[in-house]
């Protein structure tokens, strides 16, 4: 992440003050500068990501474990949680992004269901393909408060992790351009498919992510 020349002095607002929790405002302390934040999430998702990816690789989570809604909401929680009061909290108000509130449930729990049921019986996509459609697809549903991306790209990297029997591991590399990514997104939630993200997002091998 890039950030401006003055980032490290830019004070949090007052609704990003008033959401966190008393844990992490006497961790911050005062006054709460946003550079001093995002490496406090920075650090939180890193353990959840390798507690889960050591889960994944000796086979404790499967795909079946990771594509469905309780486990995401969870995965929101342990990300979230420890920093903020709405981790893991369901969206209640309409924005400029996703679904209705009213249709979140249903709708997060049929994208998995879908994604699931493709993978085990229809057999009709790829490793690759399933992680960046359970991403998008999740994108589009938009069902937390905040956190929605981060939440999805790592069930999107534990997702096509697991999906792999391969002696080689890929993972997926998220460091690309953002205007060019939020525009297939945009794509997805117009058409439905995911074969233009699937194909911008690169892959390496694990180890050698950017």
């Amino acid at each position: 992440m890039v950030f401006d020349p003055d980032y490290g002095e830019t004070l949090a607002t007052d609704d990003e003050r008033a959401a966190l929790t008393s844990e992490a405002r006497e961790l911050l302390g005062d006054p709460v500068r946003k550079a001093d934040l995002y490496d406090l999430e920075q650090q939180i998702q890193s353990q959840v990501a390798d507690d889960l990816l050591g889960l994944v690789l000796d086979g404790t989570l499967s795909v079946t474990d990771l594509l469905n809604d309780h486990f995401v909401r969870e995965l929101h929680r342990r990300m979230y949680a420890p920093v903020w009061t709405w981790g893991g909290r369901q969206r209640s108000r309409e924005t400029n992004i996703g679904i209705a509130p009213g249709q979140i449930s249903v709708a997060f729990r049929d994208a998995l269901q879908d994604l699931r049921y493709r993978w085990e019986t229809a057999h009709d996509l790829t490793a690759r393909e399933l992680g960046i459609s359970a991403h998008a697809a999740l994108v589009h549903v938009h069902p937390f408060v905040d956190g929605n991306g981060r939440t999805t790209r790592l069930l999107a990297d534990l997702v096509f992790v697991s999906a792999q029997d391969e002696d080689v591991m890929l993972a997926y590399d998220w460091e690309f351009d953002r205007d060019s990514y939020i525009r297939r997104l945009r794509e997805y939630d117009q058409t439905r498919d995911a074969s233009a993200l699937i194909d911008f997002v690169p892959v390496v091998e694990i180890g050698e992510e950017g």
